[in-house]
């Protein structure tokens, strides 16, 4: 009865508020796994965390596939699913290393520049318009993210510049998912995105494998369980409603990944780190809206 209320009182709300609440959801998601991958990695070397994270995640997401009637195996561009993989693998094994060595608010605000580097790519790779504002908010971003790296007065870490390469191919991939959105169904992109994640973090993990004890195991379900609850999450979030009207409470992740920094390992966030990923996520929120304005634009003229 319960259940059926709640289900009764979400049909209830406004497209844009359920977006906003899912992707409010992702966002305590996606810092709870930041925090475990963080917690797990003292015992385990973060490219084990990354295969288990990718196979327990790919467990999590069969009733979705299956659901689906395995829509994902009609894929025609099962090669660009593959690079996609490739690169992501890479990008991720990047990014929980950086989690490992570096403090979380810090990874997190450096992880922001990602939208950044997609409006480069998208400019270089799929011949997008730029106008003068969008490269202004383009160098707005990378000033952010100088503020935080405060190159010349500290010395840059290993985990800052990990963070920064991940997010660059974390762009390429972003790319990639545009191009295939054009012709796969959400779906297939998760499904085959799951698939390929475990098959390419194996070798990384047995290069560094230590087997896991049953305790470990529990933490590493729960990494899996809240990356494909923040995964599912965000692409459905993005499905009830503009990305604009949900992007500006993407910045909760800094806030939840700073708490659970200064709670559990006693990392407190500099005044650096929030002024420049308060810069960046402003710079690419105003290129997530000047985006919008473009397709509307372009869909105008289309009608």
């Amino acid at each position: 009865m319960a259940f059926n209320r709640i289900a009764a009182t979400w049909g209830t709300q406004s497209p844009v508020m359920r977006g906003i609440v899912l992707m409010c959801i992702s966002t305590i998601a996606f810092s709870i796994m930041h925090g475990l991958v963080r917690y797990v990695s003292a015992d385990m070397h973060p490219f084990q965390v990354a295969f288990f994270r990718n196979v327990f995640g790919l467990v999590f997401l069969l009733p979705l596939i299956v659901r689906s009637n395995f829509v994902i195996f009609q894929s025609k561009k099962i090669g660009l699913h593959a690079v996609r993989g490739v690169i992501n693998v890479i990008a991720m094994l990047m990014f929980f290393t950086a989690l490992s060595i570096s403090p979380l608010a810090k990874v997190t605000a450096l992880s922001f520049t990602a939208p950044i580097f997609m409006a480069v790519l998208s400019f270089f790779i799929l011949a997008e318009r730029f106008r003068l504002h969008r490269w202004l908010a383009v160098v707005t971003g990378f000033v952010g993210m100088l503020i935080i790296l405060r190159p010349g007065i500290v010395v840059i870490d290993t985990g800052a510049l990990l963070v920064i390469g991940s997010a660059s191919l974390w762009a390429v991939t972003m790319i990639l998912i545009k191009i295939l959105s054009r012709t796969e169904s959400s779906v297939s992109i998760a499904g085959w995105m799951g698939i390929f994640l475990g098959l390419f973090s194996i070798g990384p993990a047995l290069w560094v494998w230590q087997t896991p004890t049953l305790v470990d195991i529990g933490w590493l379900l729960l990494i899996g369980l809240f990356g494909s609850m923040a995964q599912v999450s965000l692409a459905q979030s993005l499905k009830e409603t503009d990305p604009t009207a949900i992007m500006p409470f993407d910045f909760l992740k800094l806030i939840w990944t700073a708490l659970i920094g200064i709670w559990f390992f006693a990392e407190v966030p500099d005044i650096f780190t929030w002024i420049g990923a308060a810069v960046i996520f402003s710079s690419g929120l105003y290129i997530a809206h000047r985006e919008r304005r473009a397709a509307a634009a372009q869909a105008a003229v289309a009608d």
